[in-house]
């Protein structure tokens, strides 16, 4: 029979269990600046991207943007599309498996003129097995996720 002191023991029990298994789940949060603080344009060069600076911002659908130079922060501004990643910056395969998830802003690839970027190395190679498949289930599960 269980009286309210075994009763308060199993709720502590239980409520200790959660806290550790709660603790123990990896980070997801993405970053407030969009790419982690890179340069969207220069993911478009041929070279590796180039970290951006504070002095040079820029704001598009909410997400302040961050670029290594005035040109470069006008050249998004004057077309933000042709540059900013798909999905907000959110991991392209966490999208297609009906999540977001922040990014690695050196697991990414240009697709077709788009800039997808992913969560680490690891996932970018996942995503890499299929890649426009993983983007087709992106594009139809993103308007779900806004």
């Amino acid at each position: 029979m269980i009286n309210r002191r075994g009763i308060l023991g199993l709720f502590v029990a239980a409520a200790g269990g959660a806290m550790v298994a709660t603790s123990a789940l990896p980070s997801f949060a993405k970053s407030p600046l969009a790419l982690t603080g890179y340069d969207p344009v220069t993911y478009f060069s041929g070279k590796s991207p180039k970290q951006g600076h504070a002095e040079f911002t820029a704001q598009h659908r909410g997400l302040t943007y961050q670029f290594s130079s005035s040109r470069n922060r006008d050249a998004f501004l004057a077309n933000p599309a042709s540059y900013a990643p798909q999905f907000d910056g959110y991991c392209a395969y966490g999208v297609s498996r009906g999540y977001k998830v922040g990014v690695d802003p050196l697991a990414y690839k240009v697709v077709a003129g788009k800039l997808y970027v992913n969560y680490s190395k690891s996932v970018q190679r996942t995503w890499s097995r299929d890649i426009s498949g993983y983007i087709s289930k992106a594009n139809r599960n993103w308007p779900g996720l806004n």
